[in-house]
């Protein structure tokens, strides 16, 4: 049984930082690509960042140079590092797992076979 639990998420303001990580169980982890996504009150969940097996990773236009993603293999975890943070960052945020994504697909959400239940981010001005 696969599954994926989100944690870190809160409160914070504006400029602030929070650390968001994924816990995964059930697969195994060191092959998949996860993927971190958000939904914003109001609007479709949109992609945020992924890291691949081989730890090349990929970010939203919106958040490049302020969140950073990482992955420890040892403990079946992806970090989402977020900096900088401003109002528009909050949503609930929901990482994502699947083994056999091919890198034109990996900000695509329907690509995904495994999801997280998701954390909430605020962040006030």
């Amino acid at each position: 049984q696969v599954q994926l639990v989100e944690s870190g998420g809160g409160s914070v303001q504006a400029g602030g930082s929070l650390r968001l990580s994924c816990g995964a169980s059930g697969i195994t982890f060191s092959r998949y690509t996860i993927g971190w996504f958000r939904q914003k009150p109001g609007k479709e969940r949109e992609f945020v960042a992924a890291i691949r097996h081989n730890r090349a990773t990929y970010y939203a236009d919106s958040v490049k140079g302020r969140f950073t993603i990482s992955r420890d293999n040892a403990k079946n975890t992806v970090f989402l590092q977020m900096n900088s943070l401003e109002p528009d960052d909050t949503a609930v945020y929901y990482c994502a797992a699947d083994a056999g994504i091919i890198l034109s697909s990996i900000r695509f959400q329907a690509q995904y076979d495994y999801w997280g239940q998701g954390t909430q981010v605020t962040v006030s001005s």
